[in-house]
């Protein structure tokens, strides 16, 4: 699991009836239970929300102002340029990410100490965890997910030339938008040459830049305030520095003070460590502070040209954009003017340019063609290893009879095909079928398995496509639900195997499920109805005895219960 991302921290504040919590993680196998309504289901909603999930202000618990959810993830060297791409900076071989919701439903995301957006969290979800939920078994009835789930265990066979597929049908696409446009415009040609004409030479003139409002509208802002950001930054070095009183002299005394003592208590020397980080940083920031305040200049020459700057390029988005916001009309622009160049030359050519291009996109079109039937080859091979895979793993589920079948329909390559049949994954469409007993009929997925046997697929699926998946981290909430007896003891056996490739984190209220666990947290309710403030607490030796008996019994000193429950830890260890 060294070349895997896996998550090593959650922090929770105030979300539904926790109050607090933190939670370490391990690699392997970690199981989270507690009584119903205490609040486990709550800890992946955390999760979801540091993943960029959908903000909903009834999740303030009731009392509070806001709500709090940060997780640290640790990311390998070989991950890192994922979340570069995507602006966000991994330090130290770790990446945080926080969350934070209002009561008014208003939420605010920060990874590495910086604002992002929502959407970018999701996408950054994809290279950090596989989240199951009561409803996963759902999904895998749709065919674009069976597509999904098969195309990842292709893996780079099948994504390169999924991707090449992907850029032709762009090329295609396009080409015919341009000859549409070309044969729409043939009557005011002129016209229209003349309006691209002048579009490209303002644009020329301008080279406006990505977000250049933004940036502008800063530099303005910061040159109008000179005066106002030196006050203030003297002052706050003043505060920090200053001899007699200065922040950085008092907490210095205090540092040595708490370090005086921090071997006499443990949780003196936690104290410690956390006012050493504080103070540290505020040191580390005094440099910048000062360097900031020496670049600090009025510069009315520089702020004449910037608001002139501005005032040309509200008149060109004004003129030519079609947005509101006019950061992203002058992208658009911008992205208009990488292909006017093309147009002007389309335009000009009449009906010998529309001829060209007609010939051009009956080549692209025979390479899309090619590229859909590599697909479908590859699709057709990883069908069969795929279902022969999942079906043995669904044997030791306690599903001896069942098999997985997968079918592949793709159109007659031979005959003429429609353009609806080259969507943005090829042309075939996935169906899994469940066969439960030899030569018998297949039945689709939707209506072949019951709700523990979904789950029971569902995680067959996963422990094979977990080996060569990049994501390091598998969630389960609940997917036991439904499975009792052996199948709930062979469904934590094979979650536990799936540990061995990737992290895995289950919401479970099985004690069959549970005592596979390598760590085991609890969440535990006060008299009240509400959690206790620790919220989530990590048990190991009697106390994961008489949990597991109390999972099993519904009481935890039931001395046959606890028998038992020490029969199921053992097996974790005898594996």
């Amino acid at each position: 699991m060294s070349d895997r991302t896996f998550l090593e921290e959650i922090h929770i504040k105030n979300i539904g009836v926790i109050t607090g919590a933190t939670l370490e993680f391990n690699k392997g196998l970690t199981v989270l239970t507690g009584e119903t309504g205490a609040g486990k289901t709550m800890v992946l909603t955390a999760l979801n929300l540091v993943l960029g999930g959908k903000t909903e202000s009834t999740l303030v618990r009731s009392g509070e102002d806001r709500l709090s959810a940060s997780a640290l993830f640790s990311i390998p060297k070989t991950k890192v340029s994922n979340f570069e791409e995507l602006g966000l900076e991994v330090e130290d071989g770790t990446l945080t990410i926080s969350r934070n919701v209002t009561k008014d439903g208003k939420s605010k995301a920060v990874a590495s100490g910086v604002s992002v957006s929502a959407s970018t969290l999701v996408e950054a979800s994809q290279h950090l965890i596989e989240i199951h939920g009561q409803s996963s078994g759902l999904s895998i009835t749709k065919g674009s997910r069976q597509r999904e789930l098969l195309d990842r265990f292709a893996g780079d066979s099948l994504s390169k030339i999924l991707s090449s597929y992907q850029q032709t049908l762009h090329e295609y696409t396009s080409i015919k938008s341009r000859i549409s446009d070309l044969k729409k415009s043939a009557a005011s040609r002129e016209e229209a040459f003349a309006s691209l004409e002048l579009f490209s030479k303002t644009i020329t003139k301008l080279s406006p830049k990505a977000d250049e409002f933004k940036s502008i509208d800063d530099e303005i802002s910061k040159l109008s305030s000179v005066e106002e950001l030196r006050i203030a930054i003297t002052f706050a070095l003043s505060a920090l520095e200053s001899n007699d009183s200065g922040a950085i002299d008092v907490l210095g005394q205090a540092k040595k003070s708490l370090d005086s003592v921090k071997g006499k208590d443990s949780q003196v020397e936690k104290f410690s460590d956390e006012f050493n980080d504080a103070f540290f940083i505020l040191a580390d920031l005094m440099p910048n502070l000062t360097s900031y305040l020496e670049s600090l200049e009025a510069d009315p020459q520089r702020l004449d040209k910037l608001q002139e700057r501005k005032s040309e390029l509200s008149i060109f988005v004004k003129k030519y954009g079609e947005l509101p916001d006019l950061d992203e009309s002058l992208l658009a622009l911008i992205e208009k003017g990488k292909t006017v160049n093309a147009q002007l030359e389309d335009l000009g050519g009449g009906e010998e340019r529309i001829g060209l291009l007609e010939n051009e996109l009956i080549q692209i079109k025979k390479s899309l063609l090619e590229e859909a039937k590599s697909l479908s080859k590859i699709r057709n091979q990883i069908a069969l290893k795929l279902a022969n895979e999942v079906s043995t793993e669904m044997h030791s589920l306690s599903m001896p009879q069942t098999n997985l079948r997968i079918e592949i329909v793709s159109p007659d390559y031979e005959a003429a095909l429609k353009e609806s049949d080259f969507t943005t994954f090829g042309c075939d469409s996935v169906h899994m079928f469940l066969q439960t007993h030899r030569d018998g009929p297949l039945v689709s997925l939707a209506k072949g398995a019951s709700g523990g046997e979904m789950s029971r697929v569902m995680l067959a699926l996963e422990v094979v496509i977990a080996a060569s998946n990049p994501v390091g981290t598998y969630i389960f909430d609940e997917v036991d639900a439904g499975v009792g007896g052996a199948a709930a003891i062979e469904v934590g056996r094979r979650l536990h195997a799936l540990s061995k490739s990737a992290q895995v984190i289950v919401v479970t209220h099985l004690p069959q499920v549970a005592a596979w666990g390598d760590s085991h947290y609890v969440v535990e309710k006060s008299v009240d109805g509400t959690v206790i403030s620790s919220g989530v607490n990590r048990i190991e030796g009697d106390d994961r005895v008489s949990e597991i008996a109390r999972m099993l019994a519904g009481l935890q000193e039931s001395s046959s219960a606890k028998e038992h429950a020490s029969e199921l830890l053992e097996m974790r260890i005898k594996g």
